[in-house]
């Protein structure tokens, strides 16, 4: 999936078209892709110069940029090396981009459902009991989104993930909100493994209207549990997915 979706939904500006960020990019997207793996050298500058056919400066300039995402480490006499996945900046909106867009990796999507199990249900209840008639509003819209793409796997996906976005701010938390990013990531990654098949799109449209209604009757302790359970159910066709290996 591309990565301008992310950006569509965190409403985060993508990348202006400026040679250091457009090289910054390429690097980024082949690092966090692991074309470039962790912990080896990149291409000397006078490489990376002929490659992108651009100036050392500009090279220069796009290395800074990755540096300060957490995905490079400068040493003079050394090189340039790629850093631990651990070391990187995860909730940077690039960085998160460019997951969506790389191949699906079992072990950060395991990551990634661990955020959403520990968050989501709690934001649930809070959004019970604390949404504003227009949050309430804002998350039935996006159910009938969901009803109405329910036969398109890339559309279904981004209403998907607009049902969750309205649910995180519905919980009126500001720390919350900042976290939309992660939830993003997290589910355009793992629906493009478990949404292939629009057929199977209204049993969860009825997932969702379910947790739906339990926030609009106020009853933040159904809406958590049904949000645990919704999270549970893409688990397990994670689960089916990947195999034995993938975390229970």
């Amino acid at each position: 999936m591309s990565e301008l979706v992310y950006y569509d939904l965190k409403r985060a500006a993508t990348m202006t078209p400026s040679m250091p960020i457009q090289v910054a990019r390429e690097l980024g997207r082949r690092i966090v892709a692991g074309t470039i793996e962790e912990g080896t050298l990149i291409d000397d500058e006078a490489s990376l110069t002929e490659k992108y056919q651009v100036s050392r400066v500009v090279i220069r300039d796009a290395v800074k940029i990755l540096v300060g995402k957490g995905l490079l480490d400068v040493r003079r006499g050394i090189g340039t090396r790629v850093k631990p996945r651990s070391q990187w900046v995860l909730w940077d909106d690039d960085v998160l981009a460019w997951l969506v867009s790389a191949p699906p990796s079992k072990d950060l999507i395991n990551q990634l459902m661990d955020i959403r199990l520990a968050f989501e249900p709690k934001a649930a209840r809070w959004a019970a009991e604390r949404a504003s008639p227009e949050a309430l509003a804002e998350i039935e819209s996006a159910c009938i989104g969901m009803e109405i793409e329910k036969g398109s796997v890339e559309k279904f996906i981004i209403a998907d993930a607009i049902f969750h976005r309205s649910v995180f701010r519905a919980a009126q938390n500001d720390f919350l909100t900042a976290m939309e990013g992660v939830i993003y990531s997290s589910l355009l990654i793992s629906a493009q493994i478990t949404n292939n098949d629009p057929r199977e799109n209204s049993s969860s449209v009825s997932f969702h209207r379910e947790v739906y209604q339990a926030i609009a009757e106020k009853d933040g302790a159904l809406a958590e549990q049904l949000t645990e359970k919704l999270l549970k159910d893409a688990i397990r066709r994670l689960q089916e997915a990947f195999g034995d290996n993938f975390r229970k």
